[in-house]
């Protein structure tokens, strides 16, 4: 039988002192879970997915924000923002969750190559990060949506304002989105 996961509970163990990051992940994540909800349940496909997984990996996906230094989050631990999904990763395989530890990882922009991470020099273990898993397809599309930024907190980006932040990393990257936007969410053109 599948373990029981509540994601409130090990947000709660984490963020326990960080009430600010606690509230801002909390709304981010909610509204991530929102959409690839949607999209879940609107998606046709021949594989079935996991709603209950889908629904739990989106609450967790930033939970390893909190290990990272950044203040304008009340996120106080060590390392980049970008190890984030690195730390989010060590923190849910710990507590024996190491199918949402992938999505964690995963999830990072559309998802890093190793050679990406060698060439740019990333803080990151130098090996494929990519979303594999329709469901961390999914998930990291949607996060793709919302930020943590004080300034556009609460707020959904439209898909030209995600195509230009995507695009900053390259037409690859650009294409991958394009390519989801297609497949799940076809009515945003």
């Amino acid at each position: 039988m599948p373990q029981l996961v509540r994601p409130a509970d090990l947000i709660n163990k984490y963020y326990a002192q960080h009430e600010v990051a606690r509230q801002i992940l909390l709304e981010h994540s909610r509204q991530v879970t929102r959409r690839a909800l949607k999209i879940a349940r609107n998606f046709i496909a021949n594989e079935p997915l996991d709603l209950q997984f889908i629904a739990e990996a989106a609450m967790l996906h930033d939970i390893g924000m909190i290990m990272t230094n950044t203040p304008e989050l009340d996120c106080h631990g060590s390392g980049s923002y970008l190890r984030h999904g690195i730390a989010g990763r060590e923190i849910l395989e710990k507590e024996g969750l190491p199918k949402h530890a992938l999505v964690c990882e995963r999830h990072i922009g559309i998802g890093l190559t190793a050679e990406e991470i060698r060439t740019q020099e990333l803080p990151l273990p130098q090996r494929d990060m990519l979303p594999l898993t329709l469901e961390e397809q999914i998930i990291c599309y949607a996060d793709l949506f919302y930020s943590k930024n004080e300034n556009k907190r609460g707020k959904e980006k439209t898909v030209a304002m995600v195509r230009k932040s995507i695009g900053r990393f390259g037409e690859e990257k650009l294409i991958v989105f394009e390519e989801w936007r297609k497949r799940f969410e076809p009515e945003l053109g």
